[in-house]
């Protein structure tokens, strides 16, 4: 794992959940990232099968456009993979996915999600801001769907048990369809963070 960030966008990592939620806007947020994703030319790396809001991500690609799956052993004997994705990445655990997922993006983006999409977005951004990378992390906030966790950052805050810089180490977005450019105007921007991580 290293601190520098690349200076291109060439793959970006997309967490969400496994679930389609109650809303209609979240499989359609979904649909909408991955289609530009491929238009783009961005590698689609994601850890999903035909399930949820993941399922959808992938659907409006090729078998020629680049995509990457990581998947852990144990989660293909109870998810159908999803196989028309360029590469399917099996791993011996769910640490090494989201290792596996780090190295391979450039960014990420977090949708709407559950459980396992909130454990991957915090350890990405205690990653970052433990200083070892400064990609972006944009979260699209889909029907309001991440006001209540940006509340809970602004608690944690404000009770001292986190810096004010940590609102830096991520962007939000309202629109899906502003999380690339969003990202592309971060890409190979420094966070300096605190200097202070404690």
């Amino acid at each position: 794992m290293t601190k520098e960030g690349s200076s291109q966008l060439n793959a970006m990592c997309v967490f969400c959940g496994s679930s389609l939620g109650t809303l209609p806007a979240y499989r359609q947020a979904a649909e909408r990232l991955g289609r530009h994703l491929a238009e783009a030319g961005i590698t689609l790396v994601f850890g999903g099968g035909h399930v949820g809001l993941m399922g959808f991500l992938p659907r409006l690609r090729s078998r020629r456009e680049a995509g990457h799956r990581c998947d852990p052993e144990h989660l293909l004997k109870v998810e159908s993979p999803f196989r028309d994705i360029s590469e399917l990445i099996v791993v011996d655990n769910m640490h090494t996915r989201k290792r596996r997922m780090f190295d391979l993006a450039d960014a990420f983006c977090v949708l709407p999600g559950g459980l396992g999409t909130l454990d991957e977005t915090f350890e990405i951004l205690t990653w970052k801001q433990l200083h070892l990378h400064n990609k972006p992390v944009v979260l699209a906030n889909v029907d309001g769907y991440w006001t209540p966790w940006m509340a809970l950052i602004d608690a944690i805050i404000d009770k001292g048990f986190a810096q004010a810089g940590a609102r830096r180490m991520f962007s939000m977005v309202d629109n899906v369809d502003d999380v690339l450019p969003c990202a592309f105007g971060e890409i190979g921007a420094t966070w300096a963070g605190d200097s202070k991580l404690f």
